[in-house]
């Protein structure tokens, strides 16, 4: 008997573990627990004695908070703040920018599947749809990629129709002249533009992005705004924004750019002015740029502002007619027409007023860029990659079923197959992504580490999509010309790649190394107090975190492992197709943040510079959110049961890659007894038994991009598919359905060869005989002929004249 109420009490503290019961729930169940144990146990009477002393000495301690921080609390804090590793104004500001949005749920560790339920999609409203269908459209079909990158040129008309159209203020309201654009309205738009040209999808996407724009609608006095947003809006004014400087790449906080205050003659009268100097480069429009925005360094030697010498990282606005500036030349970022250059200023004089913000914005620059990067990261290179492997994808598939070797489509064969089925899981996950992410940036959230993840995970399937996309091409894939509509999106790829943060740093250093401070509900906030120059406030907050995180951890080391044994089951799941990969998906969220916690604890400090284990525990994060945006947009679908293949395909292959990364993880763990331990014991107690994704499926998924579908619709909407000369990847798509009504009339055609006496030496032979001998009738040989004129169109490749060449 006395074992059975201990094996009670064992079992209710796992359970209250494991739903992460509040104190005052655990106080009222030990207390109920003592009470029925003193009235039905055999315990014996001072046994009851000691353990109601011992649970309300506990209980006691832990409810009432001043006796708790002074007898555990403020030791703990006293060698929390010894060990805290210092934080760099730049990593301090990097921390506080943005907002966290849903990967917080992911970090807890419990992340209630109801939330994400509940976040809406956006839509286009009226105006927005009519902006796509019309200016958009119309801007699409003036494009002619080829000549632009054959000659290097955007042409003038095209650059005037995006001003007079309003394309480079979607972002600005319309009390400036501005369209006022959605976040999603405005990734719509760079996905369509991107579709048919990336060059001019970049090209409306700076102004948009981060720059002068958006800087100034956060930061910007009236005075600014009501001057500088009306020219903006109207493409008055080309704006363009220099970060970037020979030495400082991803870190920014490297720039050797400065501006000194001084007092000086500017615009006919002595003032307060600023003297830059400035070495900038990888400026994407500033060789055209009217209007350039500047982050440099700002001193005050002769204290004109304040009693501090340096001010820091500060952003101003630069008329690029002003002496002393340096634009119009060029670089060449593999061989794509968007104008992108250097720009350097030697004592340009500007009127302090040009900061952004004003003087008392003077420092704040670094902040400034942080805040804007923590949402903008997430919409332009998400929707241009997006748009460009959407369309290259949808070719592709079709272009497979076209194209025959060995009397059989390609697509057909099992390792394009294979390829294919990548393709399509790939795109649907990158779309899923983008429009999760843009979804959330309506609905007012900020978030840094999930634009982060979005801008990390897009680019790198792209990159996969479209070598994928070339190798199924082969030939057709690299003869460039102007049926050709894979290779100039293959060269300018590693453009989306290196710019907002390289991918490798992003990996290694921001997903994770923001993510396990930002996303974790306690780690911020002992930092925060522990850095807290009133010693008794740091204290209170470190107390209610530092035990709500002990609390955390022990939680989800009990849930982490009896998922693990259960693969998922018990957690908490929406009913549905997605439950099971709810609820596996929740078992990784468990050992994400279990073992985040244990890094933290072996490692201190130390773990922002493991950047490999860091790269380990980003992949993790950022798998779980992915899979997050792939079922909240397959749930979003009008035709989920045509979806589930691609759905489930994507969610086994996440969660096999989350196995191998945990696994990952626990082979470079610096302490090997814990990591044995940890393995055995909660991550992998029953062993590693996820398995990839089988082929019968990856079948089932390559075969709805290889001929008309729902799929094929949802993945094709908003795209730029309107078939001409000037878009061969739209030719490919509009053939594909008469190539597959013709596919019996093939294997008729096929048939009455054997049948021949005679032996036809070309295909047009072949039906003349056919039709000759009643095989097959003149109207089928007529669309026969048809469909393979069609498909040799798309098939075939440029060829030039010595003198063109």
């Amino acid at each position: 008997m006395t074992v059975g109420w201990i094996v009670i009490c064992l079992v209710a503290m796992v359970i209250l573990f494991f739903q992460r019961a509040s104190l005052s729930v655990w106080t009222i169940s030990m207390v109920l627990w003592l009470a029925l144990c003193s009235y039905f146990s055999t315990f014996h009477f001072v046994t009851l004695i000691i353990l109601w002393c011992t649970v309300a000495a506990i209980f006691i301690l832990l409810n009432v908070r001043p006796l708790r921080r002074h007898l555990f609390s403020r030791a703990l804090f006293r060698f929390y703040r010894t060990v805290t590793p210092a934080l760099s104004d730049t990593e301090r500001e990097a921390l506080n920018a943005g907002s966290v949005g849903w990967e917080g749920e992911l970090f807890s560790g419990m992340p209630c599947w109801d939330k994400l339920q509940k976040i809406p999609f956006s839509t286009l409203s009226a105006e927005e749809r009519a902006f796509m269908d019309g200016p958009v459209e119309k801007f699409c079909s003036m494009v002619n990629s080829w000549k632009m990158h054959h000659t290097m040129q955007i042409p003038t008309e095209l650059l005037d129709y995006l001003r007079k159209n309003g394309f480079l203020g979607m972002i600005i309201p319309k009390i400036y002249g501005g369209l006022e654009f959605s976040h999603f309205a405005h990734s719509q738009v760079i996905t369509k533009l991107a579709s048919a040209s990336c060059a001019t999808a970049i090209l409306t996407s700076v102004p948009n992005s981060l720059g002068p724009a958006e800087l100034l609608l956060r930061y910007g006095t009236e005075a600014q705004k009501n001057y500088y947003l009306p020219r903006l809006a109207k493409g008055d004014d080309v704006p363009c924004f220099a970060l970037t400087s020979p030495v400082a790449g991803s870190d920014a906080g490297a720039i050797e750019d400065y501006g000194v205050i001084c007092e000086t003659e500017f615009e006919g009268k002595k003032q307060l002015c600023i003297r830059l100097n400035w070495n900038k480069r990888y400026i994407t429009l500033a060789p055209v740029a009217t209007l350039l925005g500047l982050a440099f360094k700002l001193y005050d030697p002769d204290h004109l502002l304040g009693s501090q010498d340096y001010l820091g990282i500060t952003c101003a606005l630069i008329p690029t007619h002003l002496k002393g500036v340096e634009i119009g030349r060029r670089h060449a970022p593999l061989h794509s027409p968007f104008p992108n250059g250097p720009t350097q200023g030697h004592d340009v004089v500007i009127n302090i007023d040009a900061i952004i913000g004003g003087a008392k914005m003077a420092g704040q620059g670094w902040r400034m860029l942080m805040e804007c990067l923590a949402a903008g990261r997430g919409i332009s290179l998400p929707s241009m990659v997006t748009g460009g492997s959407r369309m290259a994808a949808l070719a592709t598939g079709a272009y497979a079923r076209i194209r025959q070797q060995f009397h059989m489509p390609i697509g057909k064969m099992g390792g394009v197959e294979e390829v294919i089925t990548r393709i399509t899981t790939n795109i649907y996950a990158m779309e899923a992504t983008r429009v999760f992410t843009v979804s959330t940036l309506d609905q007012g959230a900020r978030p840094a580490v999930a634009s982060a993840i979005a801008k990390y995970h897009t680019t790198e399937m792209s990159r996969r999509v479209v070598n994928d996309a070339m190798d199924i091409h082969g030939g057709k894939g690299i003869c460039m010309g102007e049926k050709n509509y894979l290779a100039q999106g293959y060269i300018e790829l590693p453009v989306s790649i290196t710019v907002e943060g390289a991918n490798i740093l992003t990996r290694s250093m921001i997903i994770f190394g923001q993510g396990a401070v930002r996303c974790h509900p306690y780690v911020l906030k002992e930092m925060m107090a522990a850095m807290n120059d009133n010693k008794e406030i740091g204290l209170k907050i470190f107390d209610e975190a530092i035990f709500a995180h002990l609390g955390l951890m022990v939680s989800n080391k009990v849930r982490a492992s009896i998922l693990a044994v259960t693969n998922g089951r018990l957690s908490r799941a929406p009913q549905g197709p997605m439950k099971r990969y709810y609820q596996q998906f929740a078992r990784f969220s468990a050992a994400l943040a279990f073992m985040a916690d244990m890094a933290m604890v072996f490692m201190g400090g130390e773990l922002k510079r493991a950047e490999k284990l860091s790269g380990r525990f980003g992949d993790l994060l950022s798998n779980l959110y992915l899979g997050s945006c792939v079922i909240r947009f397959f749930e979003n679908s009008e035709y989920p049961e045509e979806e589930l293949p691609v759905v489930k395909w994507i969610c086994q292959d996440l969660l096999y890659k989350m196995q191998c990364q945990l696994d990952g993880i626990l082979l470079n763990f610096p302490n090997s007894l814990a990591a044995r331990i940890i393995r055995y014991t909660i991550i992998f107690p029953r062993g590693k038994y996820l398995c990839p994704p089988s082929d019968r499926l990856g079948a089932i998924v390559a075969k709805l991009l290889g001929e008309p579908s729902r799929l094929r619709e949802r993945l094709s909407k908003d795209l730029y598919t309107t078939p001409n000369n000037n878009n061969p990847a739209a030719l490919v798509q509009q053939i594909l359905e008469q190539v597959i009504l013709v596919e019996p009339l093939e294997k008729k055609l096929a048939a009455a060869r054997r049948e021949l006496t005679s032996h036809p030496k070309t295909r047009d032979e072949l039906i003349t005989a056919a039709v000759a001998k009643k095989l097959i009738t003149e109207e089928e040989s007529t669309l026969l002929t048809a469909t393979f004129n069609a498909k040799m169109n798309v098939i075939n490749v440029d060829d030039f004249s010595a003198e063109a060449f």
